[in-house]
């Protein structure tokens, strides 16, 4: 076969292969015009609508409204007045109240500083009585224990013979006085004789002052013997807090054996960071909390701001002043401190405040209930600072709802429960 065959033969096989190549693809073409056109085109209206949705802010009230009806229904508690009553439920209409700005920190309760004393004896002694009791309620000048001590003895014995020299000297002297007044001894021994008294009234004076200073009264026993033993008092009024007399054990001057402090004032002390320094004054009203006392506040001034600040916790101290009424507040303990800031106006304004106990957590979310539609409905709602023993809500409820104060927790079981029942 000649070569121009050939070739001619190859193109009309790859004309072949195009044409059903192309027939091919104008058949799929075909087809999916058919089903573009019995469809109606819902695909592209319906994406187009879901962007458009998509892309519309939402109004929080809309949303709100959306939740209410979402839950409301489902989640709604209707209880009986009967039942209302035994839980404890109260509901009170939510207002926004005067608030004032305020700086919490937490403290630790201190003796005041400057009624406090630690008693402890000006010279060794064994202790031979104990009269005190840890606790207890002491007067000025009340006696704590009694010391015996070999040296206050001494001391003790050096002031009766110093008294004895003084006795005499004076009868010397007023004998002498009196012979001089009648001429028949000279004015030399007259002399001598008034030397001698001043000499002994010194002597006497100082043994005296010795005993004083060894924190003894100087007083003379009855039968004229030295006394070695004497008491140990409080110099004020106040609670005996530390205690360390054991009878018949040796008391030293550098160790206290009572400590007595006056608290019917107490020392509030806290740190305050560095970016609150110009937030508080002294001065400044302060409100003091404790968890021993839930619900209860004690009003307080802060009284100082140290000059100086810690240069590793890079805060400053602060302490506030409490009156203890009744001795409720202990040394020691933990505290929360408010205190009233000093800025615009006080700091005032108004928020929704709440209970604390008004609020649980639901599914780790704040939740307080509102009564709607002869019923209590959960809501979530987001907390701001607490005051006291009220914490503002910064969203998710109005002034004007009635909202549920005290039972709450009660409500939050049965909430529970209900739901538990609708799993099963």
């Amino acid at each position: 076969m000649k070569p121009g065959h050939l070739t001619n033969m190859r193109i009309g096989k790859d004309l072949m292969k195009t044409s059903k190549t192309n027939l091919a693809t104008a058949l799929l073409i075909g087809l999916a015009t058919i089903s573009l056109a019995g469809c109606g085109k819902p695909e592209p209206t319906q994406t187009a609508s879901a962007g458009t949705a998509a892309n519309k802010p939402v109004d929080k009230h809309e949303e709100q409204k959306g939740s209410k009806a979402g839950h409301g229904e489902e989640e709604q508690l209707k209880l009986s007045a009967e039942a209302i009553e035994a839980a404890g439920i109260k509901v009170e209409e939510l207002a926004a109240q005067e608030i004032s700005e305020q700086l919490i920190v937490t403290a630790t309760i201190r003796p005041n500083q400057d009624r406090i004393t630690h008693v402890a004896p000006r010279v060794s002694g064994r202790i031979v009585k104990v009269q005190a009791n840890l606790g207890d309620q002491v007067k000025a000048g009340q006696v704590l224990a009694v010391l015996d001590s070999l040296e206050v003895g001494e001391a003790h014995s050096v002031y009766l013979q110093a008294r004895t020299q003084l006795a005499v000297a004076k009868a010397d002297f007023e004998r002498a006085e009196k012979l001089h007044g009648d001429q028949i001894i000279a004015q030399k021994d007259h002399v001598r004789a008034h030397a001698e008294y001043e000499k002994a009234k010194a002597s006497f004076a100082a043994t005296g002052d010795k005993l004083r200073m060894l924190g003894v009264s100087p007083a003379p026993a009855d039968d004229g013997r030295a006394v070695s033993t004497f008491p140990l008092s409080t110099p004020f009024a106040g609670t005996v807090i530390e205690k360390h007399a054991i009878l018949g054990e040796l008391a030293q001057p550098d160790k206290s054996i009572f400590t007595v402090a006056d608290l019917s004032k107490l020392w509030i002390e806290a740190n305050l960071f560095e970016k609150d320094l110009g937030r508080v004054k002294t001065g400044a009203e302060a409100v003091v909390t404790v968890d021993a006392y839930p619900g209860e506040s004690f009003q307080g001034k802060l009284t100082y701001i140290a000059a100086v600040v810690d240069k590793e916790s890079r805060t400053v101290q602060a302490r506030v002043e409490v009156a203890n009424p009744g001795g409720r507040l202990k040394p020691e303990m933990f505290a929360t401190a408010a205190i009233r800031t000093s800025g615009t106006n006080g700091g005032a304004g108004k928020a929704l405040l709440l209970p604390q106990e008004a609020v649980v957590l639901m599914q780790g979310q704040p939740t307080a209930f509102v009564e709607e539609h002869g019923g209590f409905e959960p809501r979530a709602v987001e907390l701001g600072e607490k005051l006291r023993d009220r914490v503002v809500i910064k969203n998710g409820l109005q002034a004007g709802e009635r909202v549920v104060t005290a039972g709450t927790y009660a409500l939050k079981a049965r909430l529970l429960k209900s739901q538990i029942g609708d799993s099963h």
